[in-house]
């Protein structure tokens, strides 16, 4: 409404004046221009309607008792208009009882005068309330301007804020990956999934616009717990021991626990808690036979059963120290055979379904490598 209503100047405002009455409608005008208003008369509700809708009025002085139309029907139509319910209605009639005046308010008035009136009163009555609705204009006005200075600031906070956790999350990244884009193509695929995903009537309730952008950015997270990890193991071109394996399968729980140590300063961090969430739980396998805590199916964090996934998908076809990366088909086979053991069959079905858009979306961002 602010934005498309500008109250006028003083003494400029426009007033709607509706009376069948022809003598009443005459006084009422010559009151008005007298004080400097600029008055439109009209003699039934139809046609008030008609040229408010065309032009809206910055103030109504209405009458009751009117043919085919009378004053309550007309107001009642203004307030379900979105284009007039905020022009303040004040009716002036010769009906002095409170019924008449309890339905006046009720249907949308501001305001009621009774007939025969004085010009005093009315000139008062109408100042006050074009005032009212100026004063009202104003603040909505202020409250969309600071509204929006809040949510500018706040995505400026938040912004820096994910720069920052997104380069402490590639720090720990590029420690056991030469390009440090893992990240972001865990990220890219983990959204890709959600999206899809999104289209199913199952998740509707869980899988949402908000979901999709908290799992996009929390995925970055998934290893963050690898800065506990040695280069020695992170960095080995071997296979590990045993005791270097069940070191590198400590990450999960480091990562969770350092971002539970954030996530308890500030517990309505829906961010924080999908993090922890993805952090702790990737590893996880919907068989049960995964680490840290061997979760089993639904169990397990629909964000990290996605995560799951798509670090498998990358981790697969991207070059390691140890080995060269495999192709699309290949890795789609692998992930086929574990649907139902390592992951949640839904997440492998839909993968399925949008494979060839995982094998575009890897191409494109390897060969941005390439050229960089």
């Amino acid at each position: 409404m602010a934005d498309s209503f500008k109250f006028p100047a003083k003494h400029s405002a426009e007033i709607l004046v509706v009376d069948d009455s022809p003598e009443n409608l005459l006084v009422l005008v010559q009151i008005l221009k007298a004080n400097n208003y600029r008055t439109k008369p009209v003699k039934n509700g139809r046609l008030a309607l008609k040229i408010a809708r065309s032009s809206p009025p910055d103030l109504v002085l209405l009458d009751i008792d009117m043919p085919e139309m009378n004053g309550y029907a007309v107001c009642r139509e203004m307030k379900s208009d979105a284009r007039l319910n905020h022009v303040p209605v004040i009716f002036i009639s010769s009906y002095d009882q409170p019924t008449e005046k309890v339905e006046a308010f009720a249907s949308g008035g501001v305001d009621y005068i009774t007939k025969p009136f004085q010009p005093e009163e009315v000139l008062a009555r109408i100042a006050i309330h074009l005032k009212i609705h100026r004063l009202q204009i104003e603040l909505e006005r202020h409250n969309i301007e600071l509204q929006t200075l809040v949510e500018e600031r706040m995505k400026e906070i938040s912004d820096s804020q994910m720069a920052t956790i997104s380069a402490l999350a590639k720090l720990a990244e590029c420690r056991d990956d030469d390009t440090g884009r893992h990240i972001e193509r865990v990220q890219t695929f983990s959204k890709l999934l959600a999206v899809r995903m999104q289209g199913n009537p199952a998740r509707s309730g869980e899988i949402d616009e908000k979901f999709i952008m908290l799992i996009e950015q929390a995925s970055a997270l998934h290893d963050i717990g690898k800065v506990g990890i040695s280069d020695s193991i992170l960095q080995k071109p071997g296979i590990l021991s045993d005791y270097e394996r069940d070191k590198m399968k400590a990450h999960p729980l480091i990562g969770a626990k350092t971002l539970s140590a954030v996530a308890d300063k500030y517990p309505k961090n829906h961010f924080l808690r999908t993090g922890i969430e993805i952090a702790r739980s990737h590893h996880e396998k919907w068989d049960g036979s995964g680490y840290p805590d061997g979760m089993a199916g639904e169990k397990i964090p629909i964000s990290a059963r996605i995560v799951a996934l798509a670090d498998f998908y990358d981790a697969i076809r991207s070059d390691r120290c140890y080995r060269r990366g495999l192709p699309h088909e290949i890795t789609c086979g692998m992930i086929i055979e574990q649907k139902g053991r390592h992951f949640d069959p839904e997440v492998v079905d839909e993968f399925v379904r949008n494979n060839e858009l995982f094998a575009e979306a890897y191409e494109k961002m390897r060969q941005y490598d390439c050229n960089r």
